[in-house]
């Protein structure tokens, strides 16, 4: 992970997702809060909390800047509105590539697993381009109400615009939030766009929320360059198969382009009662 982006000041005043308890241990804020369950954390700021552990890992240490290339996400259980500890490990060291894995505990329980790749930065500018085409500017978009469909403090703390859809399953938005990711502790831009990711499970529903429940078990993203600004760009697409699977997919963007995919799978199921 490239240590660059991060904003050169404290601000204590502001709202953030957690606060650190100590070297390795975070409490969550109700900024936090799940989406399905008041009492279960919302995968984007624990997936923001792991990559900035990570960019902070990679930026402590000596050598050359690296880029992340893929972070892939395993959620092995609830992720309970808890303490948790948060651990870094190097799987593969290297000068050019190495493989790091964070891991998210609550009690002694491992509850979500990072792995991230990261890459050599050298200039290919001269071969760089991409097939997608832009999604429209943020600001060419009027607001978008995201707790007119889902709940939690997780959705009342972003900013979304989306673009109009006629396809259930099918829309792009971009997502921005101005809560910090740990209270008092400097952000880099990649932290906070990754954070942002996991939202694309809830912009283009296949089926109404309160009737069916397709939480995700997973989330990889692959990025081709850094992500810069404060929008993430999704331009998503779901689909629910015929036997309990789904999928989210998505096409990630700044507003300088597209920077890379993530992917999501899904466990489809009724709600009972429903």
């Amino acid at each position: 992970m490239a240590p660059t982006g991060h904003e050169s000041h404290r601000r204590s005043h502001r709202e953030s997702y957690y606060e650190r308890t100590d070297e390795r241990h975070y409490k969550p804020t109700p900024h936090a809060q799940g989406a399905w369950s008041p009492d279960e954390q919302h995968f984007g700021p624990v997936s923001g909390l792991l990559a900035h552990v990570l960019d902070r890992h990679v930026a402590e240490r000596p050598g050359p800047g690296l880029a992340l290339a893929r972070i892939s996400y395993d959620i092995l259980g609830r992720i309970a509105f808890e303490e948790c500890e948060v651990t870094v490990e190097t799987i593969r060291p290297g000068r050019t590539i190495e493989l790091l894995e964070a891991v998210l505990r609550i009690g002694d329980r491992p509850v979500v697993r990072a792995r991230a790749w990261l890459l050599a930065s050298l200039d290919t500018t001269a071969v760089a381009d991409s097939p997608f085409e832009r999604i429209p500017h943020p600001d060419t978009l009027a607001p978008w109400t995201m707790g007119d469909t889902w709940g939690g403090g997780y959705i009342a703390s972003l900013d979304a615009r989306r673009v109009p859809s006629h396809r259930k399953g099918r829309t792009a938005a971009w997502i921005s939030s101005t809560v910090d990711l740990v209270a008092d502790e400097p952000r880099s831009e990649l932290a906070s766009y990754l954070t942002l990711v996991d939202t694309a499970n809830g912009i283009a529903v296949q089926q109404d929320p309160t009737a069916w429940m397709f939480p995700n078990v997973d989330l990889t993203i692959h990025l081709h360059r850094t992500p810069r600004g404060p929008w993430t760009g999704l331009d998503t697409s779901v689909t629910f198969g015929p036997s309990g699977q789904g999928v989210t997919s998505s096409v990630l963007h700044d507003v300088h382009g597209p920077v890379g995919h993530a992917e999501q799978i899904l466990t489809v199921r009724p709600i009972p009662g429903t």
